[in-house]
């Protein structure tokens, strides 16, 4: 009695907070989510013709403004978004049991945008430092504040689907999560021979994906769009909940030990920088403009009036602060480059 009772009470709290979230006057119905988000569904022509124009012009879009290192045409490509709706398509079907036909086309689609910023590339010279460009660098080195970001806007994205009076806030949510942009700068990467840089940038838009479908399948079950029919595509629908399950793992614990290592160098680049002002502290006018890893060497960049004190001094005050066998190099305002040599 006491068990019915309990299960009995967390249906209606459970049914209270759905009701609060989804009004059903506002609720959209699941045949139209479905013709929304499956490609498949009523006219499947138009779709795919839809589908695959804008998502050929978002990529170029995004090319072009990655080159160019323009935040505006990226965010307009953004806007665009053709890949957020197999995507969240694939969350609706997962909820639903019927099949996973939605991931093929997130997989095409990601190769698709991967190739024309290969193509982007060969507009690039070889010697072209790729992360002195903020579109390149700001996409490749993702963290865990990226997925919550990510996760945060995929529960937004879902919610707004699933109501007829929040469609207005979808450009907002397709600005927020960063999906064809990545896959370019993969794409341009590559075409540089740049592969690491390439599998950080794959590294955020499979975090960006994967945080969609989480969210999406999360919010889409609550909200009571599952159909109840257990059997069909049992088997697909199990291999993908496993394969989401391993791929977000392999895509969490990197962008963890990515956001542990940025946390690490941001402390010894304060610690360093302290060390660098009391060794500058007897030279008046002097003063450190930056500290941080630029590899292979660490380097500390002054502004100085005058000449620099011992750069020994700065090698032995580095003992402890610095990771030892690490080479410093201190450079100078008038563009001087002095080695001060390896922590000991």
């Amino acid at each position: 009695m006491a068990i019915a009772s309990a299960v009995w009470w967390d249906a209606l709290v459970l049914n209270a907070i759905r009701s609060r979230l989804l009004p059903e006057v506002q609720r959209r119905s699941l045949e139209e989510l479905t013709h929304d988000l499956d490609l498949t569904e009523g006219d499947a022509r138009s779709k795919f013709s839809a589908f695959w124009t804008m998502l050929t012009l978002s990529s170029l879009i995004a090319g072009a403004g990655v080159l160019a290192d323009s935040t505006a045409t990226v965010i307009g490509a953004m806007i665009i978004a053709p890949l957020s709706t197999p995507i969240m398509g694939s969350a609706l079907g997962l909820v639903k049991r019927d099949g996973t036909r939605a991931f093929r086309y997130v997989v095409i689609g990601a190769l698709l945008v991967i190739g024309i910023g290969m193509l982007f590339a060969a507009f690039l010279p070889s010697s072209t430092d790729l992360l002195a460009n903020s579109q390149i660098s700001g996409r490749v080195s993702p963290g865990v504040f990226d997925l919550i970001a990510a996760i945060s806007t995929g529960l937004a994205g879902a919610v707004a689907l699933a109501r007829k009076d929040v469609a207005a806030v979808l450009p907002g949510v397709a600005i927020s999560i960063s999906l064809v942009p990545p896959l370019v700068v993969v794409g341009i990467c590559l075409g540089q021979g740049a592969v690491l840089l390439a599998l950080g940038a794959l590294m955020l838009f499979l975090s960006n994906l994967l945080a969609l479908v989480l969210a999406g399948t999360f919010v889409f079950a609550f909200l009571g769009y599952a159909t109840g029919d257990q059997g069909r595509a049992r088997g697909s629908t199990r291999r993908v909940r496993l394969m989401l399950a391993t791929l977000a793992l392999a895509v969490a614990t990197p962008l963890l030990i990515s956001s542990a290592f940025s946390y690490y160098i941001s402390q010894i680049n304060v610690e360093a920088s302290r060390t660098a002002e009391a060794w500058l502290s007897g030279t008046r006018g002097a003063s450190v403009t930056s500290a941080d890893l630029a590899l292979p060497d660490y380097v500390i960049e002054v502004r100085t009036p005058g000449d620099l004190p011992s750069v020994e001094q700065l090698r032995q005050d580095l003992h402890g602060v610095l990771p030892a066998g690490l080479h410093v190099v201190v450079v100078t305002t008038v563009g001087d480059r002095v080695e001060v040599g390896e922590v000991p």
